[in-house]
């Protein structure tokens, strides 16, 4: 199950334009059901709230994932990622992230300071602290998730890459994404119209191929995932829309 959880929040990576909106508010509520084949593997959740922090205005949001019955047992996944960004610029100011993946942990925070082009990682399980170099184009994991809702499809053509950057761990990540066209799917919810975008991932030995990750989105004003599949090396993962609360806007499948 390592790198399922990470999968969903990984989604976050993608940015495509300047004109944005946004089209989520305090008190979102998403929940997600990840299965591996036929096996009901474990709940993702992404919830939204808003602070002022240091006279900003930010975006608070909180990822959380776990594993359930068999798939805890023999694998137990419990996983954090927070993001604090700009209300108005969508830039990330502070990114959380503690997971324990099968005894895998990691407890880390991102402090930027686009001002100064950088970015403060603190590792409170190795009791280090790191900065390194950004570009005001850099997002977090959540931010960019987030940051791709507030952009139109409506000027990309199918088939387009996108290129994009994120700041992850230690590095900056340089993400292609693929636009691939829109499709109505059957969900729990009723049928709902989508946008499906393919970003490349690392192969390794988790992932079988550089774009075995798709991803379907609402086409509307919300622009929710709904749905993830993830061919990996044994097997395939997805993660469906399970719950929602409080959208922004109306959408297609209320």
């Amino acid at each position: 199950m390592r790198k399922v959880l990470f999968l969903l929040f990984f989604i976050s990576s993608f940015g495509f334009s300047q004109n944005k909106t946004i089209p989520f508010q305090k008190g979102e509520f998403l929940k997600y059901k990840l299965s591996y084949g036929l096996i009901h593997a474990g709940f993702a959740t992404l919830e939204v709230d808003e602070i002022n922090e240091g006279n900003k205005d930010l975006i608070h949001i909180d990822g959380n994932g776990w594993t359930v019955g068999m798939v805890d047992f023999f694998f137990s996944v419990k996983d954090n990622y927070q993001t604090y960004f700009d209300k108005n610029t969508f830039q990330p100011h502070r990114f959380i992230r503690k997971i324990d993946e099968g005894g895998y942990t990691k407890d880390k925070e991102i402090l930027f300071d686009f001002q100064k082009h950088r970015a403060t990682v603190k590792d409170y399980k190795n009791k280090n602290e790191k900065s390194f170099t950004i570009q005001n184009d850099i997002n977090d994991m959540l931010s960019s998730f987030f940051y791709l809702r507030s952009i139109s499809f409506d000027n990309i053509k199918q088939n387009e890459i996108i290129a994009i950057k994120m700041f992850y761990d230690d590095r900056t990540e340089n993400i292609n994404v693929k636009f691939l066209g829109r499709e109505i799917i059957k969900t729990k919810f009723g049928e709902i119209k989508t946008i499906i975008i393919k970003p490349e991932v690392e192969t390794d030995r988790v992932f079988k191929e550089k774009e075995g990750v798709i991803i379907w989105i609402s086409d509307d004003n919300n622009k929710i995932p709904i749905r993830i599949k993830a061919n990996i090396l044994v097997g395939s993962i997805k993660a469906e829309l399970y719950e929602f609360k409080e959208l922004a806007n109306t959408s297609t499948f209320n």
